[in-house]
């Protein structure tokens, strides 16, 4: 699973730059008391099996909070890690060391448990040849980093936010009266060019979606059987038409949902309420 996930660093460093504020405020006084020129080394360390994501959100704080860090990464991005597995090797002054400790880790505990959430779905659909994909219930300012995760674990990212995709959800529906006056909206003022996607909630919706030629059909909350049938009904009518379920989707209700046909799952397990991969920073005690 390793590879170019296409991490961004100049997305990513404002984050940084904010969590090393909010965290070190005008001095590490603990750190600072205890330590001056003192130079030293550690390694972070897994604490459960796991997919790792974030290692190159590390090398930026510890970049920009010291350049003299030597950040060493043992792994490779996206790799399977097994408990007790050093991961990363930091050396350099203590005191940097430590000051970075915990946004360093704050971000890699995270990142990397959404990947190895998103990496059992992805692996529990892989016969049915469905795609996993997050949505944008992430945590205010982090959704890049939340999303870029997501990738990492071998999932794909639905939207990013309200204006690069159109998704007529059920409050539209409801407040334009119906699906085909919210679709007829969108087209009056959407260039051609974007794919409309309208969210149903029972077969009467999907059949309204169906009249109005949308280009993805997202099956919100419906159980197994419906799902079923919504799928034979889209087919029907079009081939081309991409399936998307979602709501609720659990890790024990993934593969029955997969199993109905259709060709993406959207998450929101994989952000919104994420267990972090339990991960230490380990020094060592001799000082160089």
């Amino acid at each position: 699973m390793t590879g170019d996930f296409g991490f961004n660093a100049r997305i990513a460093e404002p984050l940084v730059k904010l969590a090393l504020q909010e965290d070190i405020g005008n001095g590490d006084i603990t750190s600072e008391a205890i330590f001056k020129d003192e130079r030293g080394f550690g390694f972070f360390v897994v604490k459960d099996d796991g997919v790792v994501a974030g290692l190159p959100v590390v090398e930026l704080v510890y970049h920009i909070l010291d350049p003299s860090i030597s950040v060493e990464l043992m792994v490779s991005e996206g790799a399977t890690v097994k408990k007790g597995d050093r991961i990363i090797e930091v050396n350099g002054p203590v005191q940097s060391i430590l000051s970075g400790e915990r946004v360093a880790l704050n971000f890699l505990q995270r990142m990397s448990g959404i990947a190895t959430l998103t990496s059992k779905f992805v692996r529990a659909v892989a016969p049915y040849g469905v795609r996993i994909c997050d949505t944008r219930k992430t945590v205010p300012g982090l959704r890049y980093l939340d999303k870029y995760a997501v990738r990492v674990g071998g999932g794909v990212n639905h939207r990013f936010g309200l204006d690069d995709a159109v998704l007529i959800k059920d409050n539209h529906i409801r407040a334009a009266g119906g699906v085909k006056p919210a679709v007829d909206a969108v087209r009056r003022k959407v260039s051609f060019t974007r794919k409309i996607e309208v969210e149903v909630q029972s077969l009467a919706e999907l059949d309204e979606a169906l009249e109005a030629d949308v280009d993805i059909i997202m099956l919100d909350n419906m159980g197994v059987n419906d799902l079923t049938e919504a799928v034979r009904r889209i087919r029907s009518v079009s081939p081309h038409i991409l399936i998307e379920a979602s709501g609720g989707i659990t890790l024990d209700t993934v593969i029955r949902v997969a199993s109905t046909g259709v060709d993406l799952i959207s998450v929101g397990e994989l952000t919104h309420s994420v267990r972090v991969l339990d991960i230490s920073l380990e020094l060592q005690e001799n000082w160089i």
